[in-house]
């Protein structure tokens, strides 16, 4: 199929047709208005003044695009011909009002011939042949050969028709026919009904390969073929039901050229997935509401004679309950119909489902990325996760202005999903909300798993550094200090024994110098031991070690501070030492800052444990105070830093709050299982 741009003849020609075309129709019209009442044709519209207003033009504006294209040539003569016929359909009845039977005679054979070969190649040769100007297989032909032998038989028939009995006739004067054959009178009848149901036939295989198409085709082509599958399939079911609806068929007929445009150029098709699916699921949704409705309310009132308002409700009530579960299930046959596997919201949720199960979160991270990239026919997808491990991950390309999407997990923020343009596979928008409406739960999930497994390795990280600190501080201690003293005073006692028969004196003076010396490495014993743990928590208990560490950081007139109270509610016995030692540590930072930093003049501590249903409870550590509270713009210090990472690793946490009243509340909660 040659794209390049068109000739100047060809362009020509094809406008020239539609011009030719639309003189033609605007002759009809006017000269059917003129027909007396008695000689207007019947019906007086026909799917061919659709035809003829709207598929030359449209067929001349492909030819523009694309000049070697045989469907916009179809459009083009196909267009001609059946203006042709409603023009002389016109004139024929008009000719016969006024007595020139002879022109009239002309003017009917020539529009059956157009009426004929119109049909051929707008009705079968244009589905057949759409939407890339070629037949789908070879095996199509007999299609074609047994359209054109029918159309070229009830064209010929057309011309060499028989008088009709004048009794019969629907005018009030027989056109009589100078090429007429009796012999056909038998079998005229009959041979135009068989001939009528062979086209027929055609005109359904011809819809029967666009549905064929459609279900071979890959996604972009399939979409290419839903429009003037959709507009073939309208027009057949018009055709099919006969004269009686030729109205609606005119008007149907009217847009079907406008479909095989939007086809043929590849634009964005226009949302033909949306009109389609809404149409489908609402149909759906009506048919089976509507039976459920009446079935319901028939046996209701079979069931509750008399009783038509207990009827109703129970109709309605039903068929409420039906809608939506309903629905559900007809969009995704809908989608699943039009998208195929790739595009159903159900088996992507699926397909998620697995590839989260199958690898670990950042791996799954990849895979969720790639099936949500698939899904939305996008060009590109990236998932960008805050404090997350990998941070961005990326498949495709997003390009310079992607859509973003918050990530929400449980009402957090966790990150955000940036969709590129639309990838050649586009699909529409109602869908690609549907697929991110079901995806997004998804994604969400996988990335609050990324953030945790990146805040469980700085854990790690942040523990095994803590570790190492702590290690190297206590070698340090132990070698320079409490090392080298040990040290100096195994010195101090080998001089002292070799001083003591020579030099009694000096010797007791070594040995007084050695006394100090082991206060002073009793007192680093004692520092070493209280940095690994406070010694008042094993002496004084948990609630006693707050309260003396209370009045040791504030005691009372202490920097304007003249209250501080401890109250401790629920049994502190039997905490893990952990929970001790981070409860001393978060209520030592906060004392220090209110002495520091608050300018208060009272400060309370409590303690409170609260049990559980499933033998655990919650240990709960208030430190407030009446201070100038924190600063608008709060900096998280090493102190604060502290506490917040103390309770995080024990599964707990710390905010720092400034209530209504004034002051600082510092508050941790520690989680504590049986």
């Amino acid at each position: 199929m040659d794209e390049n741009p068109p000739a100047f003849p060809a362009r020509a020609v094809a406008w020239a047709t539609a011009a030719v075309a639309l003189v033609l129709t605007l002759l009809g019209v006017l000269v059917q208005v003129r027909i007396p009442a008695q000689w207007q044709p019947r019906p007086p519209l026909t799917p061919d003044f659709g035809v003829a207003l709207t598929f030359p033009v449209t067929g001349a504006f492909l030819v523009s695009q694309r000049p070697r294209l045989s469907l916009a040539w179809l459009m083009c003569g196909g267009g001609l011909l059946a203006s042709a016929n409603v023009a002389f359909t016109a004139l024929s009845f008009y000719w016969a009002s006024s007595g020139e039977m002879g022109a009239a005679n002309a003017g009917r054979a020539i529009a059956v011939v157009s009426w004929a070969v119109a049909g051929l190649m707008l009705a079968i040769l244009l589905p057949l042949c759409s939407p890339t100007g070629r037949l789908p297989s070879r095996r199509w032909r007999w299609v074609v050969v047994l359209a054109v032998a029918a159309s070229v038989a009830e064209a010929a028939l057309g011309v060499l028709r028989p008088d009709p009995d004048p009794a019969a006739y629907a005018w009030p004067e027989v056109i009589h026919n100078p090429l007429e054959v009796r012999a056909l009178v038998p079998v005229y009848t009959t041979a135009m009904t068989v001939l009528a149901h062979a086209i027929r036939v055609c005109v359904v295989a011809a819809l029967a390969s666009l549905v064929l198409r459609l279900r071979r085709a890959d996604p972009v082509t399939r979409r290419q073929i839903a429009w003037p599958l959709t507009a073939f399939a309208g027009y057949v079911v018009w055709f099919l039901m006969g004269e009686s609806m030729w109205l609606p068929a005119t008007l149907w007929t009217a847009l079907i050229p406008f479909t095989i445009l939007f086809a043929v150029l590849r634009y964005r098709l226009y949302g033909i997935d949306t009109v389609i699916s809404r149409t489908f699921v609402t149909a759906g949704l009506l048919g089976m509401v509507g039976a459920v409705y009446f079935g319901v309310g028939g046996v209701s009132s079979l069931v509750v004679s008399g009783y038509h308002q207990v009827a109703g409700l129970a109709a309605a009530l039903f068929a409420g309950g039906f809608f939506q579960p309903l629905r559900r299930a007809l969009q995704r046959v809908v989608d699943r119909a039009l998208y195929g596997r790739v595009g159903d919201p159900a088996l992507l949720a699926e397909r998620l489902t697995q590839e989260v199960r199958r690898a670990d979160p950042a791996d799954a991270l990849a895979s969720v990325v790639t099936v949500v990239r698939e899904g939305l026919a996008v060009d590109g997808v990236a998932v960008e996760i805050a404090d997350g491990r990998p941070r961005y991950v990326e498949s495709g390309q997003i390009g310079p202005s992607p859509r973003e999407v918050p990530l929400v997990w449980h009402g957090e923020p966790v990150g955000r999903l940036l969709v590129g343009p639309p990838g050649a596979r586009r699909f529409a928008a109602a869908h690609d909300e549907r697929v991110l409406a079901t995806l997004l739960p998804y994604v969400a999930d996988v990335a609050h798993a990324v953030r945790m497994a990146a805040d469980l390795q700085r854990s790690r990280e942040r523990i095994l550094a803590a570790r190492e600190e702590e290690r190297r501080r206590l070698r340090r201690d132990l070698h320079d200090g409490l090392g080298q003293t040990l040290g100096a005073m195994a010195m101090t006692i080998n001089i002292a024994r070799h001083s003591l028969e020579r030099s009694p004196e000096t010797a007791d003076n070594l040995l007084r110098d050695l006394r100090v010396g082991m206060d002073a490495v009793a007192g680093d014993i004692r520092e070493l031991v209280y940095g690994l743990r406070p010694p008042a928590l094993d002496d004084l208990g948990l609630a006693g070690a707050v309260r003396a560490l209370a009045e040791e950081t504030l005691p009372a007139g202490a920097d304007g501070v003249e209250d501080v109270s401890v109250r401790v509610d629920g049994d502190l016995a039997g905490l893990p030492a952990a929970v001790e030692v981070a409860v001393y540590r978060i209520v030592q930072e906060a004392l220090n800052n209110v002495r520091r930093h608050a300018r208060a003049t009272r400060a309370e501590v409590r303690v409170t444990r609260s049990p559980a249903g499933n033998g655990g409870g919650e240990l709960r550590v208030t430190v407030a105070d009446d201070g100038i509270g924190p600063p608008a713009r709060l900096r998280a210090g090493v102190g604060m830093s502290s506490m917040r990472e103390r309770a995080a690793e024990l599964g707990g946490s710390c905010v720092v709050t400034a209530p209504e009243t004034g002051g600082t509340v510092v508050e941790a909660r520690f989680p504590l299982t049986a």
